[in-house]
């Protein structure tokens, strides 16, 4: 006898589940942390650069955190507070991206012709 359910239908993977994918790095949390190291650098608080930016301390809180997806008026105007100009952020925070590809490793490529199952089970 089995410990299942009347209902309950075995099943049994055709493939191993592969490991799931790394996740990408978002690019506001990229720009975030480029405008947070940058401001902490300079000794500034929120607050300072929030003011020469004009731009609201929460709001330039949540871009530094990546909680918000910034317009480029506004990373402009936080870069210039800070005395970078906007390709100096975007610059140093595709330098972020690089180095955080480089240490997970080549991309993944597609899966092999032979596995056509795509992750399928079957059902007895």
């Amino acid at each position: 006898m089995t410990n299942r359910a009347p209902n309950e239908a075995r099943v049994i993977p055709l493939r191993p589940a592969a490991e799931p994918a790394p996740r990408e790095p978002l690019w506001r949390d990229l720009v975030g942390d480029v405008l947070r190291r940058e401001r902490l650098a300079q000794e500034r608080t929120l607050k300072d650069v929030a003011e020469a930016a004009r731009i609201s301390m929460p709001y330039l809180s949540e871009v530094e955190r990546g909680r918000k997806e910034a317009s480029s008026e506004v990373l402009a105007a936080a870069a210039h507070a800070l005395g970078l100009g906007l390709g100096d952020l975007l610059d140093r925070a595709r330098g972020e991206l690089i180095r955080l590809a480089d240490r997970r490793g080549p991309a993944r490529g597609a899966a092999p012709a032979s596995s056509s199952h795509n992750g399928l089970c079957l059902v007895a």
